[in-house]
């Protein structure tokens, strides 16, 4: 979390940087015509082009009460908005900064029902008081910021599930699948499709006998391979041969011990079992899903030394 948080804070200083001037600039415009609607529309539909990326910008009383109408990109001045009764919003909340510009947390807009977030620009007196605020939304799915995709952390996650599985965890005991019956067969054919037929990320479900894989070919779409297809190793010749990843994170010869681990940790406790488990060649996480229905992401290194924190808080 504290990655995620670092990498969504780099993309509101970025907005904000974006925002701050023209903001102010434009407050100070809509200053030197305060009490005139009209001439308030004229600065704010010229000031709309200065402000990249926003969608809408209006005028607000202090108390949150629209007193312009909202200038759009695309649609012209919108003269319903004018009287609009903002206080309640998200971004109203906790009462905007009377000495700069300040960003709001992302909320969902009611007009597109779109996650979105609000820049307010106080507009202030010449004697440093506040006549109202200069508001612009914007709507995320607009803004270019994100350059790099967001990498999720290579550390131990552990994420405990429904808490009703987690009452009656002790009141039930594994029931033998099929997959349970025959594992020594399957697993074999399960690490042939991943180190020789290009899949590079399977999940095998052992409760409800089936795997469902991706394949370096298609890895927009998942296939889903039944019990039957599992038991038959002819299944390795409808994927055609794949040479090894050598970006992958994950060696070859580490698949059938991750695999054999996912066995161990089915068989051993006939309350505590796993139910699914999953490894993706590319990031080296494997995927643990329990009878408690709590989950564990974990790098594929910490997963196999037994002697890692993992194995002591596995539930």
């Amino acid at each position: 979390m504290e990655t995620l948080k670092k990498s969504i804070e780099v993309q509101r200083a970025s907005l904000r940087n974006m925002l701050v001037d023209p903001m102010h600039r434009i407050a100070g415009e809509v200053r030197s015509v305060w009490g005139e609607k009209e001439r308030i529309d004229q600065v704010l539909d010229s000031g709309l082009g200065t402000l990249p990326y926003v969608k809408f910008l209006y005028v607000m009383d202090p108390s949150g009460i629209q007193i312009s109408n909202s200038a759009t990109r695309g649609e012209g001045i919108l003269p319903d908005d004018f009287g609009r009764d903002r206080s309640k919003r998200p971004y109203m909340h906790p009462a905007p900064s009377g000495s700069g510009m300040s960003l709001s947390e992302s909320y969902i807009s009611l007009r597109a029902q779109r996650p979105s977030v609000t820049a307010i620009q106080p507009v202030r007196t010449r004697e440093d008081g506040v006549l109202g605020f200069l508001g612009a939304d914007v709507d995320l799915r607009d803004l270019p910021l994100t350059k790099t995709l967001y990498e999720e952390p290579s550390t131990w996650q552990q994420i405990k599930g429904d808490p009703a599985i987690r009452g009656q965890l002790f009141q039930q005991k594994r029931v033998e699948s099929l997959m349970d019956q025959h594992v020594a067969e399957i697993l074999p054919v399960i690490e042939e499709l991943m180190v020789e037929s290009g899949v590079f990320h399977g999940k095998i479900h052992f409760s409800s006998s089936r795997a469902t894989i991706w394949h370096i070919d298609d890895p927009f779409r998942y296939r889903i391979l039944s019990y039957e297809a599992l038991m038959d190793p002819d299944i390795c010749l409808t994927y055609p041969h794949r040479p090894y990843p050598r970006d992958a994170r994950v060696q070859a010869e580490l698949i059938r011990p991750i695999l054999e681990t996912f066995q161990y940790l089915r068989f051993a406790d006939e309350t505590i079992y796993l139910r699914a488990g999953s490894v993706n060649i590319f990031n080296g996480i494997v995927g643990l899903n329990f009878s408690c229905d709590g989950s564990h992401y974990i790098p594929y290194e910490q997963f196999l030394a037994k002697d890692s924190e993992f194995w002591g808080n596995m539930i």
